[in-house]
């Protein structure tokens, strides 16, 4: 059997195991549901002024829990569950299978690829019944596509990479929460940065590529609001191939550091 033909496989049964887990599969898509219900109800009321346009809250928070999504499906979930697996040992037990190792990944990736799809089309879905938020078509749809794939693969690579430094599966999710949350805050995904945020915050969040995905994603959700002088949001994929960077350095990292046996 191919190896494509194994990872297949492996997908069906990873997709079986998620979704025999009613409470966990649930949990995994009301979150970004729940945050974006919650950030519209207490700060949907009013406007932010990104590139000197007054966008709706409500719409901007669609857009950012769409990227909530992905993050969460493909970096968080990945780096817990890896982690969990690797210290109960279902992981060292997996080499001693015949199923490559390569196998495995892909598939877990494919499934967390995605859960983090269905997360992005309910957001999105979600926030055009209930906010009247736009939906991206034409050129501005393929470029959110693309940002998606590639986000999509290198956080799940960057998340391999961290569980290196995980030491056990009861330090996973506070080391998980506490790469990814300082991000999330700064990149403006739970609170708006506006234009006059200050110069340190924006700094920062451009070193790391949570910005630019949210940024990237927002500019394909946006893609066809236009002025006079172009698009409001115009696309940059500087963006994508700074995500794309990441993602290949979390890939070398996750392929020299990564262990497949409990850590002690």
């Amino acid at each position: 059997m191919s190896a494509i033909a194994l990872a297949a496989r492996q997908f069906r049964f990873t997709n079986k195991a998620f979704w025999r887990n009613p409470a966990s599969a649930f949990f995994t898509f009301a979150f970004p549901l729940m945050f974006l219900v919650i950030f519209t109800s207490l700060l949907g009321n009013g406007q932010v002024e990104l590139r000197r346009y007054e966008l709706d809250t409500t719409t901007y928070y669609v857009g950012a829990m769409a990227a909530f999504g992905v993050v969460s499906a493909c970096f968080t979930n990945i780096a817990i569950t890896t982690t969990f697996s690797r210290d109960t040992g279902v992981l060292k037990r997996l080499r001693g299978t015949p199923l490559p190792a390569s196998a495995y990944m892909s598939a877990r990736v494919v499934h967390a690829m995605v859960v983090g799809a269905l997360l992005v089309g309910i957001t999105l879905l979600f926030g055009m019944v209930a906010y009247d938020s736009p939906l991206p078509t034409g050129g501005p749809l393929l470029e959110f596509v693309v940002t998606f794939l590639v986000g999509s693969l290198s956080f799940a690579a960057m998340a391999l990479a961290l569980t290196a430094a995980i030491p056990n599966a009861e330090a996973a999710p506070p080391v998980v929460n506490a790469a990814i949350l300082p991000l999330l805050f700064l990149s403006g995904i739970f609170i708006p940065l506006e234009d006059d945020a200050p110069a340190w915050m924006t700094t920062i969040a451009d070193i790391f590529p949570v910005k630019h995905f949210a940024d990237a994603m927002r500019a394909g959700f946006l893609g066809n609001l236009e002025s006079p002088q172009g698009r409001i949001f115009p696309f940059a994929w500087v963006d994508v191939a700074i995500i794309a960077a990441w993602g290949i350095v979390g890939l070398v990292l996750a392929a020299r550091f990564f262990s497949w046996e409990p850590r002690r």
